[in-house]
């Protein structure tokens, strides 16, 4: 990976990030590693533990940030929120997709897609 996609990932992240916290969503760790893959962003939301996937693109003249998830991807999420929720024994949790389209110093788009996996 370029740094110059490494750059407008962690810029993506962290746009989503706030996008969640302004919403009331509680953040509770990020870039989290497991056996399985890394998860971006972990919230809480009332009883319910969220796991997030943030994927970012420049543009969508071509296709969609949401697009990136593939098949492989999907279980890998589902494989790393598994591991997670098991090791720090939560019982309600879902996993979330967040679409972030644009670059720094322009307003970004967010799309927040619930239950996405």
């Amino acid at each position: 990976m370029t740094k110059y996609k490494k750059e407008i990932g962690a810029w993506g992240e962290e746009v989503a990030a706030n996008w969640l916290a302004e919403r009331g969503y509680r953040i509770i760790a990020r870039n989290v590693r497991t056996p399985y893959g890394e998860i971006d962003i972990i919230v809480q939301q009332g009883d319910v533990t969220i796991f997030v996937e943030v994927k970012t693109l420049t543009s969508s003249a071509n296709f969609f940030p949401e697009a990136n998830i593939t098949r492989a991807k999907q279980q890998h999420m589902f494989n790393s929120a598994q591991q997670y929720a098991a090791e720090h024994e939560i019982d309600h949790w879902q996993i979330d997709a967040i679409a972030v389209e644009g670059k720094p110093g322009m307003k970004p788009v967010v799309t927040h897609f619930e239950n996405a996996i």
